[in-house]
């Protein structure tokens, strides 16, 4: 096999990718108008992920987290290991 075909095989499904996902932000630009994305904190499983960011929204500010604001579920909390 030609290493132009190997190259093609390999890098084909991330240039469909690509140009689906331009063709799909294109499309909701031209539906929605302009968007604003950004990083956004679910303090309910603990991460962060990319998303579009409403107008009034605030946006995740590395600098203003807090690890000890996180609720996890799998660590118990030593207040009711005590009233059990």
């Amino acid at each position: 096999m030609d290493a132009q075909l190997i190259a093609a095989i390999i890098i084909g499904p991330f240039a469909v990718a690509f140009i689906y996902a331009g063709i799909h932000e294109y499309l909701r630009y031209k539906s929605e108008g302009r968007a604003d994305y950004g990083l956004v904190f679910d303090q309910e499983t603990g991460t962060t992920h990319v998303t579009g960011i409403a107008e009034g929204a605030d946006r995740y500010d590395p600098d203003d987290f807090d690890p000890g604001e996180y609720n996890d579920p799998d660590i118990s909390n030593p207040d009711d290991e005590t009233k059990s």
